[in-house]
């Protein structure tokens, strides 16, 4: 299960939780603008805007799952288990791999209004990666500083959502996600006032009671929930290190620590990477389940003219820094 978010300060910002119970060999990947992009149906795309994000490299080919391309656009793929419904390929559509989505919109796209136009002629078909990929059932959350969707590929075919939350989690479908907020709609990050009954006087006991009603738990609905309420309600200074530092915790509010979510076969789910991704400057900021420390890599550092994609095996060993080191 995952979670996915966007942030605007004075730079926008595009990240997501990856929370599963192994990992699939995650990589920070960088694209060049030359790297030769092929696609089952559509051919080569030989020149393109550059990407970074997070990765599995298959048979030199990157299968991400978040990425942000270098005019801003950010890009992710979440769970969508048992709603997902990919199709044959169709004549008169742009025919598309459901793992090869994300690549095409970025390759192509600055801006949402952009992918919504490759979206109106894009049918995802089944068509795996190898026998090994099957494809994963999954919908996406595409964004940039001024628009949000969410992307379902389900039965009644490819459905486009507005997303004025900026979140994005597994199941239900968006569309219900979203109904739900209005069972929470009496939530606020100030103290509550008392309405409970005429003549009845009751007090705020402790900061924060506002929120009270905010689910706890791990379930995709509840993530979404929580993750809306504290993104919208999220404020930071605009520099840098501020922003980013927030949007951190902002995903922090729906970490997954192991031993809280044990699957049937006896494994736990955790959250295996946070990503940040400044999608105006390019730079990819991600901490692991067993590395808190922030990590960078900045798109616009490396040959964004190559061919060869750029990878970065991610740091998983804790690093921590002591303050009153001994001689």
């Amino acid at each position: 299960m995952c979670t996915a978010a966007t942030y605007k300060t004075a730079d926008f910002y595009f990240g997501r939780t990856m929370d599963y119970e192994f990992a699939y060999g995650d990589e920070v990947v960088v694209t060049p603008r030359n790297y030769p992009f092929h696609f089952s149906e559509q051919g080569d795309i030989r020149a393109h805007y550059a990407m970074i994000g997070m990765a599995c490299v298959a048979e030199d080919y990157p299968l991400y799952f978040d990425a942000v391309n270098e005019k801003g656009l950010g890009m992710a793929g979440l769970n969508f288990v048992g709603n997902a419904v990919y199709r044959d390929r169709e004549e008169g559509k742009d025919n598309i791999a459901q793992y090869e989505l994300l690549q095409w919109i970025l390759c192509q796209c600055a801006s949402v209004k952009e992918a919504r136009v490759l979206l109106d002629k894009i049918n995802v078909t089944r068509t795996p990666f190898s026998e090994a990929l099957p494809p994963a059932q999954i919908h996406w959350i595409i964004a940039d500083r001024d628009a949000c969707i969410t992307v379902e590929a389900v039965a009644d075919g490819l459905k486009v959502y507005d997303n004025p939350v900026g979140v994005l989690t597994n199941n239900p479908p968006f569309d219900e996600q979203l109904f739900a907020l209005n069972n929470y709609m009496h939530l606020s990050a100030k103290t509550p006032a008392n309405t409970f009954a005429p003549g009845l006087e009751l007090r705020a006991y402790s900061r924060g009671m506002g929120a009270i009603g905010l689910p706890g738990d791990l379930s995709s609905q509840s993530r979404f929930v929580r993750a809306a309420f504290v993104r919208m309600n999220a404020v930071s200074g605009s520099g840098e290190k501020e922003s980013v530092s927030q949007f951190f915790h902002i995903l922090g509010a729906v970490d997954q620590p192991r031993g809280c979510c044990v699957l049937d076969d006896g494994q736990c789910e955790i959250t295996l990477y946070t990503s940040c991704c400044n999608a105006s400057r390019g730079i990819y900021y991600y901490t692991t389940y067993d590395n808190h420390q922030i990590t960078a890599v900045e798109l616009h550092n490396e040959n964004l003219n190559g061919r060869a994609l750029v990878r970065y095996q991610t740091i998983r060993e804790e690093q921590i820094r002591v303050q009153n080191k001994y001689l």
